[in-house]
């Protein structure tokens, strides 16, 4: 992630000529190598019921002054004891600062004195004096690291934006170059993913759903520098957090100022089914999840008259089949009458995608609403109620539930041959597109009712509520 000036401007293309790679700050990279090395005072007797986990640097039962005389006030140096006030329990004796450091020490598997957990104590250290050090000398500098973020600056995140947008835009009239030198090559790789979203971001035909970022805590191999502040992620392990669906790299409190702008990169999503709904239409670039369009498409296509419509099912074996073709083949799965005759194997896939939702069409969040609506008695009220809880939906949930109702109502409007009206299928999808946040069965058997009330007006009323 250091970029180095390119030879000459004049070999590059003019777009990459335009590009001005980010400035990533090296102070906290530099602290780092500075900091003190760990240095393992051994043992130099045999200590019997020492741990199979703890290696010579384990000086058995013995005081704080002894372990501080051990350590003879050299930086990095360190022991492991066991306490004398309480036998079975470790401490781990540190000298940082012209001082000996004591850490109750634990060990499931692996070493770990907080959240961080190590293979070895000498890597517990190591990580241990890089942030002592590196906190001590920039306390300052680290809690300042987000008042001017790299990622809001306005020559990277808007003029390159329109930039790479630009290129993007010129590359598809203009014939593509056969004979592309190394450095033209070396200027696009210097685009980083923050700039592959910003692109993402200024695409016209992008829907534009707001999506949080799903961080999960990373280990970076070899140095990393943070995408919102610029700064190097110090440590040994556990650096930072890394958006499993988009990639982008940030110190974890970095994270809290990250605006919800994930753009999920198709790579990252290993499946259709049992993917969050916003994610995955925000991967593919639609309005709604692709199997939603593609399975009502069919439907219409081809089974608005099936009697049973949604209340039939299909064989199971044959419903995990589409499934399975969905996450192997995304929108270019096969469901056409000559793969699948009956049409009640591509209702019960369409189900079974509502049903495997980590979050459902209807969220947790609005469930309670939704069932507060539906007992209210007054039928005005209630369809007043029930349109303001459909505005707290997020777009693409809300956007998903809309055409589902739209095709719903087709299906009502066949009834003399499919035999499905709105409170069938309110029984059918009631508990589909809607579960309590606490997975209560008395919870679900109590709100039923409710359930099958709310999808039966949201059929009934699709032209006013939406």
């Amino acid at each position: 992630m250091v970029y180095s000036e390119p030879r000459s401007q004049r070999e590059l293309p003019k777009y990459a000529e335009e590009y001005q790679p980010p400035i990533w700050k090296s102070y906290l990279y530099q602290l780092q190598q500075e900091a003190p090395r760990p240095k393992r005072i051994i043992c130099p007797r045999e200590v019997e019921n020492r741990p199979k986990y703890y290696g010579r640097e384990f000086h058995g039962i013995i005081s704080r002054e002894q372990a501080d005389e051990l350590l003879g006030g050299v930086e990095g140096a360190y022991i492991l004891r066991e306490s004398q006030r309480q036998p079975g329990c470790y401490t781990l004796a540190l000298r940082f600062g012209n001082q000996t450091l004591n850490y109750r020490l634990f060990h499931d598997g692996k070493h770990f004195v907080g959240e961080k957990r190590f293979e070895s104590i000498h890597d517990l250290v190591t990580d241990g004096l890089i942030t002592l050090y590196i906190e001590t000398k920039a306390a300052e500098y680290i809690s300042k690291m987000t008042t001017n973020p790299i990622y809001e600056h306005i020559g990277y995140a808007t003029l390159l934006r329109e930039k790479v947008s630009r290129k993007l835009s010129k590359s598809k009239n203009e014939p593509r170059k056969t004979n592309v030198t190394h450095e033209e090559h070396t200027a696009v790789d210097k685009i980083s993913s923050l700039v592959r979203r910003a692109a993402l971001t200024h695409n016209d035909n992008h829907f534009n759903y707001e999506k949080t970022h799903n961080f999960k805590v990373h280990t970076f191999r070899g140095p990393h520098w943070c995408e919102y502040c610029a700064n190097f992620m110090w440590g040994l392990i556990a650096q930072g957090v890394r958006c499993s669906d988009c990639g982008l790299n940030v110190h974890k409190q970095c994270s809290k100022h990250v605006p919800n702008d994930c753009q999920p990169d198709l790579k990252r999503i290993k499946k259709v089914y049992c993917c969050d709904l916003t994610t995955l239409v925000k991967a593919h670039n639609t309005q709604r999840p692709m199997v939603v369009d593609i399975c009502i498409r069919e439907i219409e296509a081809r089974g608005l008259k099936s009697e049973g419509l949604y209340r039939v099912s299909g064989f199971t074996e044959h419903i995990e089949d589409v499934k399975m073709a969905f996450d192997r083949d995304g929108e270019k799965a096969d469901i056409s009458a000559n793969v699948y005759p009956d049409i009640n194997i591509i209702t019960g896939a369409l189900k079974l995608y509502f049903r495997d939702l980590p979050i459902p069409v209807i969220t947790y969040d609005t469930y309670s609403k939704f069932i507060d609506a539906a007992k209210i008695s007054n039928a005005d009220e209630r369809l007043e109620a029930i349109h303001e809880v459909l505005m707290l939906l997020p777009p693409a949930h809300y956007e998903t539930l809309r055409y589902l109702m739209i095709h719903l109502k087709k299906v009502t409007m066949n009834e003399k041959d499919n035999f499905m009206n709105a409170e069938n299928l309110g029984i059918v999808f009631g508990p589909t597109l809607m579960r309590p946040p606490e997975d209560s069965t008395l919870t679900t058997l109590h709100d039923m009712r409710y359930q099958k009330l709310i999808v039966q007006i949201l059929i009934e009323n699709e032209d006013v509520l939406f």
